[in-house]
């Protein structure tokens, strides 16, 4: 197999079109190109983004009718009528042509793990405030939120109260980030909620990682490493109350350690 017939195969295999004979070539041919491997990977991301992200539609009984009766009286249409046809996005419609996927694999380079992560944290945010499911348990004690992860999750979340400097703790929640189950800690400063994403460190990783500080989708991150816990804090508030957030939840770790 060469490349250009490599390309071809990219996204049917993503999409899980490809036969048996067919794949057993692509995947061949992929041990061997980096080139085409790297697509690949590039389309699986896209794909898993897409699906996690897109938002969907169904379209309305009768705009499907009158789209079937728009078409030729063949078996083809009678197929039509009786698909369960949902509408995506425009976004994630371009997203998905196989033309524009396999572009975007080998001319854009592939998004940065760092980059994944942020868009998670941006996305875990946002739903956290629009299904009003920022809390598993409500409480602005710490002595009745850090209790509560107890059993469900394999490590014992720092807790912080950081009421008296306009920072209050609202709740806990168990969240998805990174590939595992996380801590989310959720606090109030004014108008603004901040989400604290909280997990340990992998064995092996420096300690203590300086702060970062980035922008997305409107949204200020923060991200950070220290005394074997990893910290994610995102908010819609300014860079520079975000970045006084962490300075006070550093000095409570540092009384606290």
């Amino acid at each position: 197999m060469v490349c250009s017939e490599s390309e071809q195969l990219l996204m049917a295999d993503v999409d899980g079109e490809l036969d048996a004979a067919d794949a057993a070539r692509l995947r061949a041919h992929l041990a061997a190109c980096d080139a085409c491997r790297t697509a690949h990977a590039a389309l699986t991301g896209l794909h898993k983004a897409i699906k996690r992200q897109a938002t969907a539609y169904v379209a309305p009984s009768h705009f499907r009718q009158q789209l079937a009766a728009s078409l030729p009286r063949t078996q083809a249409r009678r197929k039509f009528a009786a698909w369960p046809w949902v509408w995506i996005n425009f976004g994630a419609a371009v997203a998905f042509s196989s033309a524009f996927a396999v572009m975007l694999a080998l001319h854009v380079s592939v998004p940065s793990a760092s980059d994944l992560l942020e868009q998670e944290i941006v996305n875990d945010h946002f739903r956290s405030l629009m299904a009003e499911h920022l809390t598993d348990v409500a409480s602005s004690d710490k002595h009745t939120v850090k209790p509560w992860f107890s059993g469900k999750l394999d490590f014992s979340p720092p807790v912080f109260d950081l009421a008296q400097q306009d920072f209050p703790l609202i709740g806990g929640r168990l969240d998805y980030l990174a590939g595992r189950t996380v801590a989310a800690l959720a606090y109030r400063h004014r108008k603004h909620v901040i989400n604290l994403f909280v997990w340990p460190e992998q064995a092996g990783i420096v300690a203590n990682k300086p702060l970062h500080l980035s922008t997305r989708q409107g949204y200020q991150l923060a991200s950070w490493s220290e005394n074997g816990f990893h910290y994610e804090a995102v908010s819609d508030m300014d860079v520079q109350e975000l970045g006084e957030f962490r300075r006070l939840l550093a000095l409570h770790s540092k009384k606290e350690s």
